[in-house]
């Protein structure tokens, strides 16, 4: 169901995700982020195209929307295209 443009039911945290899945963290102003792995009883995502990782707690994670994922790799591309990242 990640991927979908359907907000998930927020009550249950959500099953491990793929690596690599988009997901936005609620207790971080909705920040999207890369699924990268687990870290105890968190899960370790990271800024999209790279950066430094930040732990989230399950049960605050949702999959990111479609329009989300689009926001976030837009963002990435122009910062790099103004040569603020690589």
């Amino acid at each position: 169901m990640y991927g979908e443009n359907l907000r998930p039911n927020s009550q249950e945290p959500p099953d491990l995700p793929a690596l690599g899945t988009l997901l936005v963290d609620t207790s971080r102003a909705d920040r999207v982020g890369e699924f990268r792995g687990v870290a105890g009883p968190y899960w370790s995502l990271r800024p999209v195209g790279g950066g430094a990782e930040w732990e989230a707690e399950p049960r605050h994670v949702r999959p990111a929307l479609l329009i989300e994922q689009l926001r976030a790799r837009t963002a990435r591309l122009n910062a790099r295209s103004r040569g603020e990242v690589l």
